[in-house]
């Protein structure tokens, strides 16, 4: 079973184009799955029965949307498997997944934005870098997977455009407002000291990587993470802030200023409307207070 799930593993990463993160995602589901069946049975064994025990037993302990995600990863591993002729019936066939609340994307009000970009302050080494992560989070509204992912070669400052790989390894062109490029600029003197301070202690340089840690090499996000939660905790901001929730902001913001949810999802590199159109439950809400507020008989 290890050497089937460690083929599809690759295939997702090589044919697919997912993520090292989603590919660990996958991973770790599967191995909770294999670690519920009976030893050393075979894929042809698996029985709908087993897909239900474990589904049961990750309830209580689990989100509905987690339960869905992991038995999504089921479905496509057996579905993998029926093309390579390993199983001939699907397991997971006709077992449904729990009932998903719509989510709504939690987002900062345009002052509380300002707030936060405006946190980073001089005391910090790291002042420079910070505003520029920040600012380009907002500023393009990218994952943070994106953000730490972005090389010097994919900024082109003449253009004012930013090239992004995201899910699925599929590239967007999203533009770069000029506060966050100046932000950047603000930080390369720093970057230079950091790659030649790596140099010099005999480390690989990291050359490519636009944003890095205190080491000289690539940022990870996990620590982009963490700075921008203390941040937010700083600027007494009165919820945990996160690196998506900056990305709401961009969209939720766009749409509230009369962006098209078209040219909202293309900017997002949503492959889908329908995950773009989450956000239009809260610009309606925007509008319905303005309409109170600013309608004569409204009231």
């Amino acid at each position: 079973m290890d050497k089937l799930i460690h083929s599809f593993l690759r295939w997702l990463e090589v044919e697919k184009g997912y993520s090292e993160h989603t590919v660990s995602g996958y991973g770790r589901d599967l191995s909770g799955f294999t670690a519920t069946l009976p030893k050393d049975i075979h894929p042809e064994e698996i029985e709908a029965l087993h897909v239900r025990r474990f589904v049961v037993s990750l309830h209580g302990q689990n989100s509905a949307a987690t339960v869905g995600r992991k038995l999504s990863a089921l479905r496509t591993f057996f579905k993998f498997l029926l093309r390579k002729h390993v199983i001939a019936n699907d397991p997971v066939a006709g077992i449904g997944g729990p009932k998903v609340g719509k989510y709504l994307p939690t987002f900062l009000t345009v002052d509380e934005v300002f707030s936060l970009l405006e946190a980073p302050c001089k005391k910090n080494r790291f002042m420079l870098r910070d505003s520029a992560i920040l600012e380009l989070l907002y500023s393009t509204g990218i994952r943070v997977a994106e953000l730490v992912s972005v090389n010097m070669e994919s900024l082109d400052f003449e253009s004012e455009m930013l090239r992004v790989r995201g899910k699925g390894n599929k590239e967007r062109l999203v533009p770069v407002g000029r506060v966050a490029l100046e932000a950047i600029r603000g930080w390369f003197p720093l970057r230079e000291q950091l790659i030649a301070d790596r140099a010099r202690r005999g480390h690989k340089v990291e050359k490519k990587a636009l944003l890095l840690n205190s080491r000289g090499s690539r940022l990870t996000t996990r620590s982009v993470e963490r700075m921008v939660k203390a941040y937010g905790e700083q600027a007494g901001l009165p919820q945990s802030v996160t690196p998506h929730a900056l990305r709401h902001s961009f969209a939720t913001h766009l749409l509230e200023m009369g962006a098209d949810l078209r040219s909202v999802q293309e900017l997002l590199g949503h492959a889908s409307l329908s995950t773009t159109q989450r956000y239009t439950h809260l610009t309606l809400d925007h509008l319905t207070e303005v309409y109170d507020k600013a309608h004569p008989h409204a009231k």
